[in-house]
């Protein structure tokens, strides 16, 4: 009786570490793509106020867009090793 108890316990918290890694992948695209965002708003209002400094604004944009991108690239691998 208590051995039946334990194994559906432990189906239960399988399915809701499924539950738990999917959400957290999506929150870490979701939160991807709200900084990236972010950053090319940011870029562009730079860019409208100095035109002149626009490669550098551009340069560095590209390489903070990167680093989020690689940021939330881990955080979906590591959701998806939590499976």
């Amino acid at each position: 009786m208590l051995s039946a108890v334990l194994l559906q316990a432990a189906a239960a918290a399988g399915s809701l570490g499924k539950i738990g890694a999917a959400i957290g992948a999506g929150m870490a695209a979701i939160g991807a793509g709200l900084g990236i965002g972010r950053i090319g708003d940011s870029a562009m209002s730079a860019i409208a106020r100095q035109p002149e400094v626009a490669d550098n604004i551009r340069m560095n944009m590209i390489i903070i867009a990167a680093l989020v991108e690689g940021v939330a690239l881990f955080a979906v691998l590591i959701c998806f090793l939590a499976l």
